[in-house]
């Protein structure tokens, strides 16, 4: 159970900040406002669980502040529809609602998981348009469109008691962007003008100095690789990114290739953003998986998931060979169309290795520009400071030395240090009109999602299974008469991910003999049932340690 929050109640005329994620990480992301009785939300993220974390499906923010609050709560504003942030959301709403406001796309998206969950009617959605000012509480919450790596995309500027605070949500400067409409320099500027007292900015590409390439030099890159390609094509992408689907679309179209999408969030997304008017895909140019032997392999381009390294993912099994629908051969081109999330890349190289050992021309960004990133490199932070000119700044999105340079960028743009504060996940930021300070600690961390359960798989439960996954498991049975406490039968020994037993059959002799050693050194009819289980445990753990230099689990059954 989280502890209570340790924050006193902020006087009239201060602003709470509470990051509830998205500090320190990639991913996560969400971020709490709070005035007197008010509170609203920034982003509801998930986050990939680390390699530490077997089983783990998903990470999602502690909300035990959001639900000891949850009457308090006006609305969630989020600023885009990748996973990072709303990928939390199914679980946010259901113990703490609230009307969510949004961009038709990502409505879209969100509404997808909530039918997933079975909660499609039991959330407030409403879609808004860039230059909207949505009011909730004391708090008045513009939308202002900015260019990143998918449609919908918004910085917020909010407007409240103590003066306006800018989110700029992930963003990037794109004079080309390949759809939509550019970063609003306009508006950004006018509130710099009339005075922001905080601006909260994406940090993640800050050690990138220049400017982050536009989207379309994807596509002219797509176009050459296309133009060589003798066999399939198959790209592994996000599939939030509709607007480079659209530009796979646009080469398959002018190289006379057919479109074949795998994996349900890719179809998912392809589906919605043509009902909706983001993807144009012409009729005809579509196939389905199980039609793909009715044509030439120079006829058709593959559109997968798995650009990060994800077991389950499309490209992952095929890689492996796993795949029911699809093997990769050596005529194929296989491109990644994406960066590996910090702590994904490991996996992203193994699946990287394994296409290049089926003999296919594998392409990713250390090769070609097959990928340019949605975050703003260090030019395009400081015009983003440049036009906001806010008094305070907090670093947001990103690990902690991104956060740490993101700070001193600000100080070298002449902002004084007492201005600029780096935040912690959980900690407070008190606001007011002329000071920034931290003031106390909210509970926070980690919620691992574990298929339908949410919460129940902690550190012990992830310790076990790291201890099965890396030493096995032994399973001794042994059956007593009740009445007289003499053992009827047994010792058993089962190996699970420990030895195969028909080939270490003296090894499992051995085992059984210590069990019985101990059994016969001491009476155990006067003993409970658990101290029985711990002496055993602890004979047959000392005589496997010295024979094999093994720690096998190992759990003791008593009948």
């Amino acid at each position: 159970m989280s502890k209570k929050s340790d924050i006193r109640s902020a006087p009239e005329g201060v602003l709470k900040v509470i990051p509830l994620g998205g500090l320190g990480e990639i991913g996560k992301n969400m971020t709490v406002f709070e005035y007197g009785e008010d509170i609203i939300v920034v982003d509801m993220g998930s986050m990939f669980p680390h390699d530490d974390m077997p089983g783990v499906d998903l990470v999602i923010p502690d909300i035990a502040y959001l639900r000891e609050n949850a009457g308090r709560i006006r609305g969630y504003f989020v600023t885009h529809g990748h996973e990072d942030h709303i990928g939390a959301a199914p679980y946010v709403l259901r113990y703490a609602p609230a009307p969510v406001y949004a961009t038709r796309l990502t409505c879209a998206l969100m509404n997808l998981k909530f039918k997933e969950h079975r909660m499609a009617n039991s959330v407030e959605m409403v879609e808004v348009e860039p230059g909207d000012t949505i009011v909730a509480g004391c708090f008045g919450v513009e939308f202002i469109n900015v260019s990143h790596s998918i449609a919908g995309s918004c910085a917020l500027a909010i407007h409240t008691p103590v003066g306006v605070v800018v989110h700029t949500g992930d963003f990037k400067i794109d004079y080309t962007p390949v759809a939509g409409q550019t970063t609003d320099f306009q508006r950004l500027a006018a509130l710099g003008a009339g005075g922001v007292r905080l601006l909260l900015a994406d940090s993640t590409n800050v050690e990138r100095p220049g400017y982050t390439m536009s989207e379309r030099k994807v596509g002219e890159t797509f176009g050459q690789v296309f133009e060589k390609a003798e066999g399939r094509i198959i790209i592994a992408m996000f599939a939030s990114n509709v607007h480079r689907i659209q530009m796979v679309a646009d080469a398959a179209v002018r190289h006379k290739r057919h479109l074949c999408l795998l994996g349900r969030s890719m179809l998912s997304v392809a589906k919605v953003s043509m009902l909706l008017g983001y993807l144009n895909i012409p009729e005809g140019l579509l196939v389905d998986v199980d039609s793909l032997d009715r044509y030439r392999d120079d006829e058709l381009v593959v559109l997968t998931t798995g650009s990060q390294g994800e077991p389950m993912s499309g490209l992952s099994r095929m890689a492996f060979s796993e795949h029911k629908k699809l093997e990769i051969r050596p005529s194929d081109m296989v491109i990644i169309s994406a960066t590996p999330i910090p702590g994904n890349e490991l996996s992203v190289s193994k699946v990287i290795n394994k296409l290049v050992s089926t003999g296919a021309d594998v392409i990713y960004e250390a090769l070609a520009e097959v990928h340019v990133s949605g975050h703003a490199r260090q030019e395009e932070l400081k015009l983003m400071h440049s036009l906001t000119r806010p008094q305070f700044f907090v670093p947001v999105h990103g690990e902690y030395r991104h956060l740490y340079h993101h700070a001193r960028l600000a100080e070298s743009l002449g902002m004084p240090e007492e201005n600029v504060l780096i935040p912690q996940t959980g900690g407070v930021i008190e606001l007011t009109e002329n000071s920034i300070r931290r003031a106390g600690t909210v509970p926070s961390g980690d919620l691992l999602v574990d298929g339908l359960g949410i919460g129940d798989v902690g550190e012990s439960v992830l310790k076990d299974r790291k201890h099965l996954s890396e030493d096995g498991m032994l399973i001794v049975v042994l059956c007593f008469d009740h009445e007289t406490g003499e053992l009827i039968s047994g010792p058993d020994i089962i190996s699970r991910g420990f030895v195969y037993v028909k080939e270490n059959e003296e090894l499992m002799e051995g085992a059984k003999e210590a069990v019985r050693k101990l059994l016969h050194a001491r009476s155990y009819e006067y003993l409970s049932t658990s101290a029985l289980k711990e002496g055993v445990r602890e004979a047959l753990k000392r005589y496997i340690y010295e024979t094999t230099h093994r720690d096998p689990m190992i759990l003791t059954i008593i009948a």
